[in-house]
């Protein structure tokens, strides 16, 4: 249907009125102008007021005129243009943080890391092998869209209802029972799309209007194996968490998998590489073991931090220290891949702790002396948060990483 021109004339607009005045404005100036070209100086000197006076309903007119379609074009009026503002010109001039790892711990972290700055890029694992991920994966031959969906949310500057509607699982009744609504449009976007998940990635960051980037760590549909101190192994992720042996190692089905452009791109960028937080075997060092991303981050001069986790995980790090956990990362990367590490030093309530015991997890021990004399800063501070669950706190986390950031001068504002 053609489109009324005239409608923007029409009443309660709020755009008519300060058209008109920005009209009078300019009449008033070329009025004045030609005073000015007069003989006498009490002729100019009227000219003079007189673009002054249009000059000043020019400037008012068109300025209200802005703020009346930008009030229209903008969800959220002028608080919306202030928050643009804010954005573009404070958080863009942070530092380029990537953050490496995968589950819940990393869309933790970023988002509230995005409140500090724009320039972030999440590297994330593709290796997932259950519930809704494992599903599609089998069925439509995909990567793991689940740990990108968490991400893509945590990152998201679209309405909050959007980032509802992307975490909303579809109940037990149903057909698509289990299934989380954002990860069956990942995978409808990757159909769309001819089977190019990192573009459906990149179109999904448009539709959730992220701030930053999300960038899968590898496109191979790789699985993740565990071989264990008894010689036995497990195939899938999900499913290595359950063996009653030590992992000794783990390694990609795939072994020729090659990290994307984009993941490489970012971290030969970046002013600060974080890893983790997350399971440190399924969740960090699946993306430290895919060829070629180590290296880069080793010859990468950001300053680079390892965020260890606040309990250990019954079947995957049982018994484990803050130095155990470093010590799987050098054993499976390099020891060039950490320059600092970040752990927890708050003690929670015997309450808070027995659920945890039960099911065979426990406050993950902090042997700042161990981890020193591997060559690394370290720093142990209270960075517990305590709801439903024990696991960082956003806001002492963020600002734990903001000060380690700080003072080791890789801010840029």
């Amino acid at each position: 249907m053609p489109q009324n021109p005239f409608k923007w004339l029409y009443p309660g607009m709020k755009v008519k009125r300060w058209l008109l005045i920005s009209f009078a404005g300019v009449v008033i100036v070329a009025t004045g102008a030609i005073f000015t070209s007069g003989p006498y100086f009490f002729v100019d000197l009227i000219g003079m007021i007189w673009i002054t006076c249009g000059m000043i309903f020019l400037v008012m007119g068109t300025g209200k005129m802005i703020v009346s379609l930008l009030t229209l074009f903008l969800p959220e009026g002028r608080e919306g243009l202030v928050n643009i503002l804010y954005q573009k010109r404070y958080l863009e001039r942070g530092p380029k943080i990537v953050v490496i790892g995968g589950g819940h711990g990393l869309s933790h972290l970023i988002f509230g890391l995005k409140e500090y700055t724009a320039n972030i890029t999440a590297i994330v694992t593709v290796a997932d092998s259950g519930g809704s991920s494992g599903r599609l994966r089998e069925e439509f031959n995909i990567v793991a869209p689940g740990d990108i969906r968490n991400c893509l949310v945590a990152l998201a500057d679209a309405p909050a209802l959007m980032g509802e509607l992307f975490q909303f699982r579809f109940s037990k009744d149903s057909e698509l029972k289990g299934h989380n609504f954002g990860n069956l449009f990942l995978t409808a976007m990757v159909q769309l799309t001819n089977g190019d998940f990192e573009r459906a990635v990149k179109e999904t960051s448009k539709v959730l209007a992220i701030r930053g980037s999300v960038v899968p760590s590898t496109i191979s549909n790789v699985h993740l194996v565990a071989e264990y101190m008894d010689g036995t192994r497990t195939k899938g992720e999900a499913k290595i968490p359950n063996s009653h042996s030590r992992i000794k190692r783990v390694y990609l089905t795939d072994e020729k998998a090659y990290p994307t452009a984009d993941a490489l791109d970012a971290i030969a960028q970046a002013d600060v590489i974080i890893l983790g937080p997350g399971s440190l075997y399924t969740s960090v060092i699946p993306n430290l073991i895919i060829k070629g991303l180590s290296e880069a981050i080793v010859k990468s001069r950001a300053f680079k931090i390892y965020v260890c986790n606040v309990m250990t995980q019954h079947g995957e790090t049982d018994h484990y220290a803050a130095s155990d956990h470093v010590q799987a990362i050098i054993d499976h990367a390099h020891k060039d891949v950490i320059n600092a590490c970040l752990i927890n030093n708050a003690t929670a309530s015997v309450q808070a702790l027995k659920r945890y015991q039960d099911e065979g997890s426990f406050p993950v021990v902090c042997d700042l002396e161990r981890i020193r004399s591997l060559g690394y800063t370290v720093e142990a501070t209270d960075l517990l948060g305590v709801t439903d669950y024990l696991r960082h706190d956003s806001t002492k986390l963020n600002r734990a990483l903001i000060g380690l950031i700080g003072r080791h001068r890789v801010i840029r504002r």
